[in-house]
Order: structure tokens, then sequence, then C-alpha cells
């Protein structure tokens, strides 16, 4: 049987909200020219509870650790934690991530770093790069246009901002729109983790209708059928009607048990237990490139939520220039040397 199964609305709602329960968490990656990395961790919580196993990224002793409070005017209490540390290179902040036991630590999450010398300028690159949580499953960036790629990404202030501006009307319509392709797409990833689930459950059972190439041929099929009865999707996928109505009914009596097994697992892929944070880079010199949002510090940051890194591998990268001063000195010199040579040479 299938136990506390949500609905395909519910689950999305899930997958896009943050946790009431959750410190608001930003991690902030100042990098230098030789490649160290500061890092800065700011929660904020209505509770002054820090549970290390709960957080979105892990600190240890090792850390400079700073605990206060704010009081609102209206009498509201945040509690603030900031802890703080150098890392020599990202070899460092990939070793604290390889061994990060917090619950973010089934991420795949990898720094980069890399620095070029182009003589009057040094260019420099810093990236964090994480895996996504399902390998086979189907991209997001399938089911948008460019247009919802840019609002989908955004940080919640901005889409807040852009909801309550002068373009309301405009992005509200776009957040629905979104929300009904992001239906589509969950849809369509259940669909096929199901299959390749049942499919592995009754591999030794199950005639070659029934077989993984025979059921993948049909996956709109499956999606369709799910989608059209997704409001009432608990009680009909209990009762065998859906099922039924997909595979027949000899079948879906005699698999009944994979079927809900399978779906479970499907599901349980979908809910993966990621709790969210945001990520700040502040580079060196002059920011020349960035995939990130642009905030009021003027620097690049980066939502990181679980429906971003589900079927998506999720980048956040950032360049940057510093002017090398004694190259433009040694380079006027040396024209000043070529330019006294050629008027002495003609005298």
């Amino acid at each position: 049987m299938i136990k506390n199964h949500i609905s395909i609305i519910v689950l999305l709602i899930l997958a896009m909200l943050v946790s009431c329960d959750e410190p608001d968490t930003i991690v902030t990656n100042i990098v230098h020219p030789d490649g160290s990395v500061t890092r800065k961790i700011l929660m904020r919580n209505t509770k002054n509870i820090f549970n290390k196993a709960e957080l979105q990224l892990p600190f240890d002793s090792t850390w400079k650790v700073i605990d206060s409070m704010e009081v609102s005017s209206k009498g509201d209490t945040t509690w603030i934690k900031r802890a703080e540390k150098l890392f020599k290179n990202v070899e460092d902040i990939n070793f604290e991530y390889e061994n990060d036991s917090s619950v973010n630590g089934k991420m795949t999450r990898l720094a980069g770093f890399s620095k070029k010398f182009k003589w009057f300028n040094t260019q420099y690159r810093y990236s964090e790069s994480i895996d996504k949580l399902i390998p086979s499953g189907y991209s997001v960036r399938d089911f948008l246009t460019d247009e919802d790629i840019d609002y989908y990404y955004s940080p919640d202030y901005m889409k807040f901002n852009m909801e309550n501006g002068v373009d309301s009307i405009k992005f509200k319509v776009l957040a629905d729109s979104i929300d009904k392709k992001s239906e589509k797409w969950i849809i369509g990833n259940i669909a096929s983790l199901w299959i390749d689930e049942f499919s592995r459950l009754t591999e030794s059972t199950a005639g070659t209708e029934l077989s993984k190439e025979s059921l993948k041929s049909r996956e709109d099929e499956l999606a369709a059928i799910i989608d059209s009865d997704k409001d009432i999707f608990d009680s009909l996928w209990t009762a065998n009607v859906l099922f039924k109505k997909f595979i027949g009914e000899a079948d879906a009596i005699k698999f009944k048990t994979e079927a809900d097994s399978a779906m479970s697992v499907a599901f349980e892929k979908f809910l993966a237990d990621i709790r969210n944070y945001s990520v700040r880079i502040v580079m060196p010199g002059r920011l020349i490139a960035t995939n990130g949002y642009i905030d009021s510090t003027r620097n690049p940051l980066w939502p990181v939520k679980s429906d971003f890194i589900l079927t998506d591998q999720y980048e956040m990268w950032a360049e940057s220039k510093t002017t090398n001063v004694w190259a433009w000195i040694v380079s006027g010199l040396f024209l000043v040397f070529v330019a006294t040579g050629i008027i002495l040479k003609k005298m």
C-alpha cells in the first residue's frame, strides 16, 4: 500500500517552498588573488536554535563563530549566527564538502578556481557546482522558455519585487505559467521514475509487454493519465483505477504491490531532503562576467533550492580581472627606451 501519498500539486508546493524551521542562510565566498577563500556563513532564525546536523552548510570548531540577536521595532527577535574561516585553496573547501555530515551532505558539491596572467591584467574565475540528484531525470529547462528560466532561477526577493512592482500583473502571470509548466516537468519525471523502478521490480515475472522498453515507449501516455487526474491522484491510485487504465485490469491486480512500491520510490526521489540557502561570490578586482544575479552589495548571488538540483547540474560562477600596474609601468618604460633609442640614432 502507498502510505501518506501527497498529490502532484502539493508535491510541487513542497518542492518550491522553504521550510519555516530552517534558518535563512547565505554563504559568502571572498576570493583572494592567490586562490585562498574567506568563507562567511550568515544564519538568521526566529528561534535561538541552530542544530548543526540540520544546517545547510557545515562548520566546526576550526571556524570563528559569533552569536548575536536583533529586536525589530515591532518587538520581534531574530537570532543571528556568523561563522568565518579562511581556506588556503578550493581543495580545502572540497575536502570539507566531501566530509560533510550535515543534512545537505548528500549533495555532491565542487568548488573551482583558476587564474590567468595576461600581462596587462590577470583574470580570475571561481565556481561552485552541484551535481543533479536524479541522473536520469528530465531537465526543467526542457519545459521552460528562456524568459521562464531567468525568472525561475531568480532569488526570492527579486521575485517578490517583480510581482509587487510596476509590472506586477505581467510577473504574476509569468509565475502562474511557470507553475503549470513545472507541474508537467514533475509529472513527466514521476512517470519516468515509476517505469524505471517498476521494470526493475518485475523484470523476472512480467512479460515482454511490461518490459522497460515497452513501458518507456508509453511514458507520455502514463504522464497524461496522471495529469488528467492529478487533483484526486491519491485516491485513484490507491483504488488501482489509474494503474488499470494504463496497464489493464489483470496485470494491475497481479502487480499492485510492485506498482505501489515503484510509485513510493518515484515520489521519495522527488522529495529529496535538501535545505535551501544562498551563495554570494566576491571576486578580486572588477567583475567581468557571471551567471548569477547582482544583489544589493553589487556582487553575484545565487539561490540554492532542491528543485534546482533534482534533474539539472547547478553551476554558480563569476569571473573578474585586476590590472597589473607594474606591467603598464614596464611597458611604458620600454616604449620610452625604444623611442629614446630611435631619436638618438637619428641625431
